[in-house]
């Protein structure tokens, strides 16, 4: 197939276009600075509302990945940013998509599984009700914003999948990263209660569900986790093991509110036990659906 990528040059976008060009896929960047290289590129600046409509012309499929990082303090201006990237980011690519001779026949949009919001033990599923928080809404409103493709004819049929991605696994990037330091040197440790659920995903596995979507007839939501979600106390533990270091410096959960405020609670200490039940269903076969192994395979990548 013939792809468009945005956020091409973030942590899963550059793993993804690696993935499907390896499996014979065209990939072309959807970019808003010249960061992508090695790859057809178009530019595009969703805030000015900015993109050649006829560059988008015969496409056979679009993967839009671009949003700014949450992972910051977030105070009302980054809020207020990351809510815009995503939502009105989406919406502008779907009005531009709808206006098309020849609109994509399938179109996978990242999402969250932040949706769900803080659940404790609850077991969730794509069928799983919207939780509470700034990530819920935000994650309803990025999915919603799909809104331009429904009200048009001529691109209300095509393919849309919504895939809620979990805590990604990847020593080049996301939270596993920012671990990985304080872990080495043997202070890292429980964060809060350590019985929040973490569900996560290796790198690897998550552009292998990008690209069954893809390939695939599927659509709607898509929960991108692994199999065998663990309390933040199992992954401390089996990052001290695989690492080989001690993990007996916990992180307080009112040290972490200080530290990080508001993303601190929706993002360490919110307990979100997810499944992936769509992908099981279609007979999905994750290559490292254990929390050791997938360890083990990132951080020799």
């Amino acid at each position: 197939m013939k792809i468009l990528v945005s956020g091409a040059s973030g942590l899963v976008g550059s793993a993804l276009m690696k993935e499907l060009q390896t499996h014979d896929h065209s990939v072309t960047a959807l970019s808003r600075r010249d960061l992508v290289t090695n790859y057809e590129r178009i530019r595009w600046n969703p805030a000015a509302e900015e993109l050649d409509l006829e560059a988008l012309e015969g496409f056979d499929a679009v993967v839009h990945l671009a949003g700014r990082n949450i992972a910051a303090r977030w105070s009302a201006n980054v809020k207020r940013e990351i809510v815009e990237s995503r939502v009105l980011g989406t919406e502008f690519l779907c009005r531009s998509l709808a206006e098309l001779k020849s609109p994509p026949q399938c179109i996978i949009f990242a999402s969250a599984i932040g949706y769900y919001g803080n659940r404790g033990e609850e077991i969730l599923d794509e069928e799983s009700s919207m939780g509470d928080g700034f990530l819920a809404v935000l994650c309803r409103d990025w999915e919603s914003a799909c809104h331009p493709l429904e009200e048009s004819r001529k691109t209300a049929s095509i393919r849309k999948v919504h895939v809620r991605i979990g805590v990604v696994l990847s020593k080049d990037g996301g939270a596993l990263r920012k671990m990985l330091l304080p872990f080495k040197l043997g202070v890292g440790g429980v964060v809060g209660s350590g019985k929040q659920y973490w569900s996560w995903i290796g790198i690897g596995d998550l552009v292998r569900v990008f690209r069954f979507c893809l390939e695939n007839e599927i659509s709607g939501i898509v929960n991108a986790t692994a199999p065998n979600p663990v309390t933040n106390k199992e992954f401390t533990k089996t990052l001290g093991k695989v690492l080989r270091r001690p993990t007996i410096f916990p992180l307080p959960a009112f040290a972490a509110r200080i530290a990080l405020g508001e993303m601190a609670n929706e993002l360490l200490l919110a307990s979100a036990r997810v499944l992936p039940k769509r992908l099981l269903e279609k007979s999905f076969e994750f290559a490292h659906g254990q929390l050791e192994e997938a360890l083990l395979d990132v951080l020799k990548r």
